[in-house]
């Protein structure tokens, strides 16, 4: 059951910031851009030879600067392309700054205009993921090709979803065979490069992974346009770049085909890859075929026309863009207190047997369901140290319970959770109320399961007693201290529990009576936790021994119950 408060509409939480839509281009304009001297100075630092080679292979630029270990902003240059790149290593190295930036955009659309299709081709190493060529959703479709078309698309999706934060923890998830291709790539230049100087001090360190390359390239634009800093966050923004069935291409080796060899590409240092290939459906000339010398070793420029082709033949074959999703997650936060139940009609979860429900409400819902409402959230567990029966209220400093709420859009804070605990116990129908209502870590759980088992209990009970209660009796059952008693599993929950004898201790008793009545009092007790009071009382056809009935040599019903007090040490002000 969930009931609106008067002052429901007036909670507001914490104010953090919000990207307007239109807002986000003029965010973008004011970042600092990376300088065409900066992109020529990366570039020039690499072997020309190697970056030439890599391009002719359909390698993109991100992925070359990955290969040769750049890291940083670079990635996010709206100028970074491999026509950008081919123009650097081929032109030109004393111009100025805005002559780069003219020649560096000049290039880019001679490029497109030249040949259409020269901008649709996938790279052969990270399928496309790093040019952001994806294909998309009706919700994440991309206008541009680019670092900032992605950022500016997270960024409306934050906004829509209306999310508050302030810093993010960006998650990318790439296909494997992305791995695959980076191992071949580089057991590829090991055997081509291995030789030349530049080789261990570009290569020292290893390359930059894609997913790392993708977070380089989209974080600087996201920081700027959310306007707050990327951290290990509770609030998680997670890219998921996948391949459908009908993107990649087969690359199997024939049935029945012997010519299917293992071949160990590499040097012998422990880094080298085995790959399976065909090396029978390797194409090429009589002129380059692998002939052997005297010593029956392959001469060494035959092994690189070789490992050049295997390179090719090893990177995945892509006939269309990867698939690529975003979502938007925060962390389950956690809300734990203390809760009062004041109707005996209440249960404390949702209650439901044959389509109809049990009780008029449940303390699972009215404390969930608000919390859930303000908090924007996608839903809700309910968890409770123990639980009391519908028809036992829960008095006293109240029962520990926690909530976990999955997805906030708003952020709770400290005077944001005190008004949600005043319009709790605000509600009309006063069924239910909270105390020290406060937000908790996920070791909350665990602060409330450690002194569940050895928590003890005090209750109120309503007695009554088949004959007159006299003074002995209240002596007789005020003297019994740490009672032990073997109690069965009673009949009425043996459908749902196992048939068990259990021991339990009654530290103390202590009789009330009630005015005008000589058959009926309070007993208020202290128990061990799991004892069950009602079959203490009437002892259930001898099931519970000793038992108040027993002890006072008597019939006795027990007519109401309540929980006083359940002592623990968790979510106490």
């Amino acid at each position: 059951m969930l009931e609106e408060s008067q002052g429901a509409s007036t909670m507001e939480g914490p104010q953090l910031k919000h990207v307007p839509p239109t807002a986000a281009h003029h965010l973008l304009s004011d970042a600092p851009e990376v300088a065409p001297s900066e992109l020529n100075d990366t570039v020039q630092s690499l072997p020309s030879n190697a970056v030439k080679d890599l391009l002719s292979q359909e390698i993109c630029a991100r992925c070359i600067f990955r290969l040769f270990g750049v890291q940083g902003h670079i990635y996010s240059c709206s100028l970074l392309s491999s026509s950008t790149m081919s123009y650097i290593i081929g032109g030109p190295t004393d111009l100025s700054g805005d002559t780069m930036d003219s020649c560096f955009r000049k290039c880019e659309n001679l490029s497109s205009s030249k040949d259409p299709k020269c901008d649709a081709k996938l790279c052969s190493l990270c399928l496309g993921i790093l040019q952001f060529k994806f294909s998309c959703d009706t919700r994440t479709q991309l206008n541009k090709n680019t670092p900032d078309a992605v950022a500016v698309l997270i960024a409306d999706m934050v906004r829509e979803d209306g999310h508050q934060i302030d810093s993010f923890s960006l998650e990318v998830s790439v296909p494997p065979v992305i791995v695959e291709n980076d191992n071949a790539i580089q057991s590829y230049m090991r055997t081509r490069y291995g030789a030349e100087p530049w080789f261990q001090e570009k290569l020292h360190f290893g390359c930059v992974s894609t997913k790392d390359a993708l977070k380089f390239s989209i974080v600087y634009p996201l920081e700027n346009l959310l306007g707050c800093k990327s951290n290990m966050n509770s609030f998680r923004i997670r890219l998921t770049c996948g391949l459908s069935n009908s993107s990649k291409g087969a690359r199997k080796c024939p049935e029945g085909d012997k010519s299917c060899k293992r071949i160990k590409t590499g040097l012998d240092n422990g880094v080298g890859v085995t790959y399976d290939s065909m090396v029978s459906h390797i194409e090429c000339s009589d002129s380059s075929k692998v002939e052997s010398n005297l010593d029956g070793e392959k001469p060494f420029n035959s092994l690189l026309e070789m490992s050049s082709k295997l390179c090719g033949m090893f990177l995945e074959k892509v006939i269309g863009p990867c698939h690529f999703t975003v979502y938007c997650c925060r962390a389950p936060i956690y809300f734990g207190g203390r809760y009062l139940k004041y109707s005996r009609n209440v249960s404390q979860t949702r209650w439901i047997i044959d389509d109809e429900r049990m009780g008029e409400a449940s303390v699972e819902e009215i404390i969930g369901e608000n919390i859930l409402q303000r908090c924007h959230g996608d839903s809700y567990k309910f968890h409770a140290a123990g639980r009391e029966d519908i028809d036992v209220r829960m008095l006293g400093p109240g029962r520990p319970f926690l909530v976990e709420v999955q997805n906030v859009r708003l952020v709770p804070s400290d005077s944001f959770v005190k008004d949600l605990e005043k319009l709790i116990n605000n509600l009309e129908s006063k069924l239910v109320g909270v105390k020290n209502l406060k937000l908790v870590g996920s070791h909350g759980w665990n602060v409330m399961r450690e002194g569940e088992a050895e928590k003890q209990k005090q209750y109120a009970a309503l007695v009554w007693i088949s004959r007159p209660l006299n003074d002995e009796d209240l002596q007789s059952v005020s003297s019994l201290k740490d009672l032990k008693i073997l109690q069965r599993t009673p009949i009425r929950v043996l459908h749902r529990r196992s048939p068990l004898e259990r021991e339990k201790i009654i530290h103390w008793m202590k009789i009330e009576t009630v005015a005008g009545s000589s058959q009926y009092f309070l007993l208020h007790l202290c128990t061990q936790a799991g004892t069950y009071i009602k079959e203490f009382v009437h002892g259930d056809l001898g099931r519970t021994h000793p038992s108040i009935g027993t002890i006072l040599g008597c019939r006795a019903e027990i007519l109401q119950l309540d929980v006083t007090n359940v002592k623990m040490d968790c979510f106490l002000p």
